[in-house]
């Protein structure tokens, strides 16, 4: 039956990739992948050799109809996205929402995220708490921070490394110095790290040591 998986790859740990994962990239007609370079690794280390085509963030609004059209046809599609679960700050929604709203069902499984173990590993209270990804570059920044300033459940950000620091700034500035919070970086990788303190002592340990790797940034809620 024609269908669309949507399929988590190891955030660095290979050993973290599912076996259903690979048995799904194995059988379906075709995958769609963020960087073709780049899961053609992941696919020659498991050996999958199903025919892989381009799906990003560039080039996702031109291919959705011609996708939708072949699964239509009785094809079956796997999503795949560099690191993790699509969707998650990457391409994936404006698939998956094409397949809903044509009826056309979606299988997604799970497996890696890198928020998941970085706010289960924060000592954070994660009862509650919202995932806010990338912050906005530049306009609506300000306007994002004034917000978040007054939320009350832990907060979840990503961010690179060369924008930590500028990031860390600004909590300070808009949640206040002593809002706690957890950095970790390089989650399932040789040299992950979580680093949990007030913002200014997490900044001041940044500022002597200049971060590397993908980073979750996990913030306490306001009191």
């Amino acid at each position: 039956m024609a269908k669309l998986f949507l399929v988590p790859t190891p955030i660095g740990n290979l050993e973290d990739m599912t076996f259903r994962a690979v048995k799904v990239l194995k059988e379906v007609d075709f995958i769609l992948a963020e960087d073709t370079r780049n899961s053609g690794k992941l696919l020659k280390h498991f050996e999958v050799n199903t025919p892989m085509h381009s799906h990003h963030m560039h080039n996702e609004h031109k291919t959705v109809d011609l996708i939708l059209k072949r699964i239509q046809n009785g094809e079956t599609a796997a999503l795949i996205s560099d690191a993790g679960t699509p969707a998650i700050s990457d391409p994936g929604f404006l698939l998956t929402r094409a397949c809903v709203e044509n009826k056309i069902e979606v299988d997604c499984l799970p497996g890696a995220t890198a928020f998941v173990p970085a706010l289960v590993n924060s000592g954070l209270p994660n009862d509650k708490f919202i995932f806010e990804g990338f912050l906005p570059p530049k306009k609506g920044r300000q306007t994002r921070l004034k917000i978040l300033a007054e939320e009350t459940r832990t907060m979840i950000f990503y961010e690179s490394p060369h924008k930590l620091l500028k990031t860390l700034g600004h909590f300070v500035e808009y949640f206040g110095a002593e809002r706690k919070v957890s950095v970790s970086r390089e989650i399932t990788k040789l040299h992950e790290e979580t680093v949990r303190g007030s913002v200014t002592e997490v900044l001041q340990h940044y500022e002597q040591k200049a971060p590397k790797g993908e980073i979750v940034v996990i913030v306490e809620g306001r009191n």
